[in-house]
């Protein structure tokens, strides 16, 4: 393993295990090195609710953006980071947190994989999807339902009309990221005959395979072979202006 912090501290050495348990503890994100090809894969670890602009109790385990953005920002800027392996176990939360945490995972330019462990539930949907390649294992659900308000909510039409259109941002990044149709998609989401206290689906394992939402079942060794491939790949190929391109 080999870390960041050790890094700014002008340390060339591998980190103690108390450096490296405070990376986890603190961020849920560390930088990996000890594989059979000698690669530097970036673990990011998003789980349980997804915090906004306000804090969640003390007591609730969150990810932070302000957290996980500037640290995405460090792995597509880091030449030294050859992939990154994004871990999912969320029950979801603020969703323009959510999406903007996706559309940094979509947007860089090294290769991505995803793993859903556990859940991977609702604003969790779009994150699942963000990688190059995503893997579900067996036991793992994902709740796929409309957005949800808390709070006071403006009974105009206005406001239903923004709530709509953030509704289809959700839709239209999971569309366009994953195989499930648009169609598809909304028939699983705004389900009536399923969940019996909300609209919505639930999916096990496979199931989100079989509806075109995640690539493939399958663990940590198969997320990460898949990854040294798709590293493997992009450093026998010619870099374009964007992204790589086979010879």
């Amino acid at each position: 393993m080999c870390s960041e912090k050790s890094k700014e501290a002008g340390m060339d050495k591998q980190p103690s295990q108390a450096e490296i348990s405070e990376l986890i503890k603190d961020y849920g994100q560390i930088t990996l090195c000890g594989n059979k090809f000698g690669y530097k894969i970036h673990l990011l670890n998003i789980i349980g609710e997804i915090e906004g602009h306000e804090n969640l109790g003390n007591n609730a385990k969150t990810s932070k953006y302000e957290h996980i953005l500037p640290q995405l920002v460090a792995v597509e800027e880091n030449d030294e980071i050859d992939g990154l392996l994004v871990i999912l176990n969320t029950v979801g939360g603020d969703v323009e947190a959510g999406l903007a945490i996706a559309e940094m995972i979509a947007s860089i330019s090294k290769p991505k994989v995803c793993l859903v462990l556990g859940g991977g539930h609702s604003i969790g949907v779009p994150l699942a999807v963000a990688g190059d390649k995503t893997f579900i294992v067996p036991s793992a659900t994902m709740v796929i339902h409309p957005i949800r308000i808390s709070g006071t909510v403006l009974g105009v039409k206005q406001n239903f009309e923004y709530i709509e259109r953030m509704q289809e941002r959700i839709i239209d990044f999971t569309v366009g990221h994953s195989k499930v149709s648009d169609t598809q998609l909304r028939n699983i989401m705004f389900n009536t005959s399923e969940l019996t206290k909300d609209v919505g689906s639930m999916l096990v394992g496979a199931q989100a395979v079989d509806n075109g939402i995640i690539d493939s079942v399958g663990g940590i060794n198969i997320a990460l072979n898949c990854l040294f491939d798709l590293i493997n790949s992009g450093k026998n190929s010619k870099i374009t202006e964007y992204g790589f391109m086979d010879e």
